[in-house]
């Protein structure tokens, strides 16, 4: 039975060290003296940011133009969560076009989607413009 004892304290002591091997791994310190940049992003690149970079925003394949209070560049035209301004959200059935929330079921300047003008004699009616 002192056998058993014993190789059940032995492998108890063994799962307790490799568990807490495992878990001093993941919190190991970076080996660098001066440690880890708050600037830098995970991949090691600089985290670019339109607040303190706004130009990055006029960059082929940003969001948009505008620079938001969020940090990210939107476009303040079309953007239904920053509608003109950074936080004016359109509400709901309401899209952004040319900085204004509008019902494009009803509006004959936006009728359907931003930019589709009704003619002077048809009207937006659920989002087709009317030629009657």
């Amino acid at each position: 039975m002192k056998s058993f004892t014993t190789f059940f304290l032995l492998a108890m002591l063994m799962a307790l060290a490799i568990t807490l091997s495992a878990t001093t791994s993941e919190t190991e310190e970076p080996k660098s003296l001066r440690g880890r940049s708050r600037f830098l992003s995970q991949n090691g690149r600089v985290a670019l940011t339109c607040d303190k970079n706004p130009k990055i925003c006029l960059i082929k394949g940003s969001a948009g133009p505008d620079c938001c209070c969020t940090k990210k560049c939107v476009n303040f035209s079309t953007d239904r969560l920053n509608c003109g301004r950074c936080g004016k959200k359109c509400s709901f059935g309401k899209i952004c076009c040319e900085g204004k929330c509008v019902n494009p079921k009803t509006n004959e300047k936006h009728c359907g989607k931003c930019g589709n003008k009704c003619n002077a004699k048809g009207s937006c009616v659920y989002g087709m413009c009317s030629y009657a």
